[in-house]
């Protein structure tokens, strides 16, 4: 017909005209990422040292399809990188605000005119669903939409004198160049999240995205330099799981970088601050948590349950943010129990390019290994298994709600990072709270109450950076992100996400005698 007249005049072969939705997502996550997405060009990294690395095999972890290679750079590329944002910053920070906003803002309509290839990367190198990929694109833009706001608001000070001939002047300068390390379960947002400010405040910036999603970094890199930010002001340093290591340390310890930024595990935010405490470093660090969920007997159950199944499924549990331990009030685990198993079992497993797919997989086998190992545990020590609870195929890992979880068993004290869901009973608020507490983890944590006293009292008790109270999805470009404890220094997002880019310059300004 006159459809498959026009297809065929865009080019389009009869097999993909005769694809269904669902079909065309089947056919995809058999090919390479180059023929997954319209504008192949996305994937080019245009940076000398990349061809002077050998390259490393990205996998589809949802199929286990061959995506493409990248360079495998290690301490000497990172060297190069470095030695190009060093170069390119003492232009840099001499922009205007004006100029950096501009260009911000043009990085920020290319992203958003790229959604649609964007998120079928991410969805095809981490396998969280396509759904959620739109969301996280939008997520990620919103930063670089408002740092390009912030960028002209970065503003000094006058203080009182301390006498008449003298003044004394404050401003804000660009820290330096700056080292980024970021994952792979937000491989777009943790990007903008860090560079966004850093280019605003006059920084140039080195990422290092994680070795399982370089493609994103390598496609928003690729925008930054259509949107005109200049050679060596963003680049990007792809490496292996076994060379990681050496570029790390080589962004934490080389004295041209004033700054590190990290998001990942704990362990390695020890190893890299360590790292750069050697030449005293200004480090940002986000890292695990291990969130507790909190409802109290007179919560909003219905509403609980939905915030829940947000905070927890969400990439199928692997954020740093997830809802970990599930406190509920003894008196309505019964019905909290019920509703959550009604959602959990309407849940759709398989590859996130599928439509409907709300559970992906897992990231690797060694992240799937983690929630057998502590359902084990938990079966092993009394637990019951209520649904889910077992490997469906591939990486995917079943939804699962274990009842009769005791402090003393490893979905308590550990992250999880997969679709598992601990039910642990309380009865007091200092009970919960002292639950609450007792991890050396400290990112975020959420409660349901419609007691507003209470909200207060446990949000203040709480030892979290963030508090969720009667909501489930708390990440927003306009509030600061960060822990406590072991979970981080520093805060990403909002106005003040933008000072871990700056220096404050103090200047006393003699007048002399009038």
């Amino acid at each position: 017909g006159q459809e498959d007249t026009n297809m065929l005049k865009c080019g389009i072969p009869l097999a993909r005209r005769l694809f269904t939705p669902s079909a065309r997502a089947m056919s995809l996550q058999s090919l390479p990422m180059a023929e997954r997405i319209k504008d192949a060009s996305l994937l080019t990294l245009n940076q000398p040292w990349a061809t002077k690395a050998k390259q490393f095999a990205v996998v589809d972890p949802g199929s286990g399809a061959h995506l493409g290679t990248v360079p495998d750079c290690g301490a000497a590329e990172a060297g190069e990188a470095i030695a190009a944002a060093d170069a390119a910053f003492a232009t840099w920070k001499k922009t205007t605000a004006k100029e950096r906003a501009d260009a911000l803002r043009r990085w920020h309509g290319l992203i958003v005119a790229n959604a649609a290839d964007l998120q079928v990367i991410m969805t095809s190198e981490c396998g969280k669903p396509l759904a959620e990929s739109k969301g996280e694109i939008a997520y990620a833009a919103s930063f670089v939409e408002f740092y390009a706001e912030e960028a002209r608001r970065i503003e000094g000070s006058i203080l009182s004198s301390p006498a008449e001939a003298k003044r004394i002047l404050v401003m804000k300068q660009a820290v330096g160049p700056a080292g980024l390390i970021t994952p792979w379960n937000f491989p777009a947002a943790m990007i903008t999240r860090k560079a966004a400010p850093a280019l605003a405040a006059g920084c140039s910036v080195v990422i290092k995205p994680a070795e399982a999603t370089p493609f994103s970094a390598l496609a928003l890199v690729e925008l930054a330099r259509r949107a005109g930010i200049p050679d060596g002001v963003i680049s990007v340093v792809t490496a292996s799981k076994a060379r990681a290591p050496e570029v790390g340390s080589a962004l934490a310890t080389d004295l041209r970088l004033r700054k590190l930024s990290f998001t990942g595990s704990t362990a390695v935010g020890k190893l890299l601050m360590q790292q750069a405490s050697a030449n005293v470093k200004r480090v940002s660090l986000e890292l695990g948590g291990n969130a507790p969920f909190i409802i109290f007997a007179d919560a909003d159950i219905p509403a609980a349950i939905d915030g829940l199944m947000g905070s927890k499924f969400r990439n199928a549990g692997q954020t740093c943010v997830c809802a970990n331990r599930i406190l509920v009030h003894s008196s309505v685990m019964e019905e909290v129990t019920a509703r959550l198993i009604e959602k959990v079992k309407a849940l759709k497993m398989g590859h996130g390019l599928e439509e409907g797919v709300t559970i992906g997989p897992l990231i690797n086998e060694a992240g799937l290994a983690k929630v057998e190992a502590q359902v084990a545990n938990a079966k092993a020590m009394g637990a019951k298994i209520l649904v889910g609870g077992a490997r469906e195929k591939g990486l995917i890992f079943q939804p699962t709600v274990i009842g009769g979880v005791t402090r003393d068993m490893e979905c308590f004290a550990a992250e999880t990072f997969g679709p598992l869901c601990p039910l642990l009973s309380f009865e007091t608020d200092a009970e919960a709270i002292a639950i609450a507490n007792d991890t050396r983890a400290g990112l975020a944590s959420y409660m349901y109450t419609k007691d507003l006293g209470r909200a207060f009292r446990v949000a203040e008790a709480l030892e979290y950076g963030m508090v969720g109270v009667n909501e489930g999805i708390i990440s927003t470009d306009l509030a600061p992100f960060g822990g406590v404890k072991e979970s981080g220094l520093g805060r990403e997002g909002s106005k003040w996400g933008l000072d871990e880019y700056l220096e404050y310059k103090y200047m006393m300004l003699g007048l002399g005698a009038p």
